[in-house]
This record gives structure tokens, C-alpha cells and sequence, in this order.
């Protein structure tokens, strides 16, 4: 695992602190950290890891400020702060999604046992869609993303981490990358970023070298944007998290980007 402030990129490498190798197939690793870095506080409950894998990627905007600060350290400290509000505002056992992207495109361990369960291609239940947690695995992009896009460092390392992924759970970008949106009621990952979901997909099945293109001005949704910092919309349910019945994936998105 990471510690001392230096990062991991390994693909078929041993996770030190979890004793589990990644599958020999998975694509190369995206440099991560690890909670231990990022300080996160002990939770509450240890997180529950499903004996299966998840069938969604689901990405969201974290509703907090574009910061302009790309450093290590603000990244740690969004993770800090969205722990905090997840715990203590929330009542969770432990941060919701499974992993965070800054604006600085750094990636950090999100919910406990989140590296462990990827790295045996199980599902650790996070909080971060409502009704489907025993599912999804939650991506949770920096910022708010109603008109603006995300900075090339995030999208570099969105794109990268999702190929990741569907190399280790063997899913098809096309049909696995959501957007919360498609799920519950809510504008989340914003208009913007949303719109730019099929482009997502488009690139991690041609990766690597692409670049995002400019895109066209985003019609709004009208669906309910951010309250506050750190509300992208619902996320967990009463009792949701002892749920743990397999739920397909929507019957009918708004864009499949086929």
C-alpha cells in the first residue's frame, strides 16, 4: 500500500496491507492513495464486501467548490472533509463512495476495505446511490459540474481509473459508466459532466492517448441541483446498507452513449 506520501502504481503487484494480488489481467493500476494517507478516521462499522462483483461504475460530482488548488494535500483534505459530513452530519458508518478524484486528478481510497475488494474483483456496499449500493461502485468526481468541465488532470485520471475498472470487473464501458442521474432523482454528476458521459465511455474503450474535445453548450436538465456542499442527491436508504438482494441495471437511461 501507499504510505509516506508515495503512491502505487501497480497492476499485478501485491496490495502489502490487504495480502491480495490484483488479477494478472487488470490494466496497469492508477497511482492511488490510500486512507492511511489521507488520515480517514476509523469507521464506525467495517464495510460490508459482497462475495460478487459490481455491475456499475456510477459517477458523481462531489457538489463542493471548483477549487483552483490541485495539490496532494487538498485532495486529502476534501476526503477529510467529506468523511466528516458523511459521518457526522450523515450518521454513516464511514465516507460513502468507493473512490474520490480531485481537481489535481489524484485518486484516494474512499470507503474501508475498498482496495481489498477490488483487488479479489468483489463488491465492497457503499453510500452513494440510493436503492443501489449492493451494486454500484461510486466515483466521486471534485466540484460541481451544473455548466462548468471538469479540469483535464480529473478527466485524465476519470477516464484511466474507469478503464481500470472494467478491466477488473470484465464490464463493458458502453453499459457499465452511469451517471447517478440514471438512477435516482437528481442532476448529479451535473448537466456538464453528464453530457460528457458518452464520451467517457468512447475513451476507455480506446485508451490510451485520447484527449477530451471540446464540447457543445449543455441544455439544463431542470433535475434538482446541489442544496449544499457535498449534496449530489440521494444516496443511502434506511437499513440499506444490511440490503443486499442483486438489482439489474436501468431499464432505461437517458443516454447510453452507444
Amino acid at each position: 500500500m501507499c504510505s509516506g506520501g508515495a503512491t502505487m502504481a501497480v497492476g499485478s503487484a501485491l496490495l502489502s496491507s490487504v495480502a491480495v494480488p490484483f488479477p494478472a489481467s487488470a490494466q496497469v493500476m492508477p497511482p492511488i492513495h490510500d486512507r492511511a494517507e489521507w488520515q480517514a478516521r476509523p469507521p464506525k462499522v467495517a464495510a460490508t464486501v459482497l462475495d460478487r462483483a459490481p455491475d456499475n461504475i456510477v459517477v458523481h460530482h462531489t457538489a463542493s467548490p471548483n477549487s483552483a488548488d490541485q495539490s496532494l494535500e487538498h485532495a486529502f483534505e476534501l476526503s477529510r472533509s467529506i468523511q466528516s459530513f458523511h459521518m457526522d452530519d450523515r450518521g454513516w458508518d464511514d465516507i460513502g463512495q468507493q473512490l474520490t478524484i480531485s481537481r489535481g486528478g489524484h485518486l484516494l481510497e474512499g470507503r474501508n476495505r475498498t482496495l481489498e475488494a477490488i483487488g479479489t474483483r468483489r463488491h465492497v456496499m457503499g453510500a452513494h446511490t440510493l436503492g443501489h449500493n449492493d451494486h454500484t461502485i461510486g466515483v466521486e468526481n471534485e466540484g460541481t459540474y451544473m455548466t462548468e468541465e471538469p479540469t483535464d488532470e480529473l478527466w485524465t485520471q476519470l477516464v484511466a481509473t474507469c478503464a481500470w475498472l472494467c478491466d477488473v470487473y470484465q464490464l463493458d464501458p458502453h453499459t457499465a459508466i452511469v451517471g447517478h442521474r440514471d438512477y435516482n432523482q437528481t442532476a448529479c454528476p451535473g448537466d456538464t459532466l453528464y453530457a460528457l458521459l458518452p464520451e467517457l465511455r468512447d475513451q476507455v474503450v480506446g485508451r490510451p492517448g485520447r484527449r477530451r474535445a471540446a464540447s457543445a453548450p449543455v441544455e439544463p436538465s431542470g433535475l434538482p441541483g446541489p442544496r449544499h456542499t457535498f449534496d449530489h442527491g440521494p444516496a443511502l436508504g434506511s437499513g440499506e446498507l444490511t440490503r443486499q438482494p442483486h438489482r439489474p441495471g436501468p431499464a432505461h437511461r437517458r443516454d447510453r452513449g452507444a
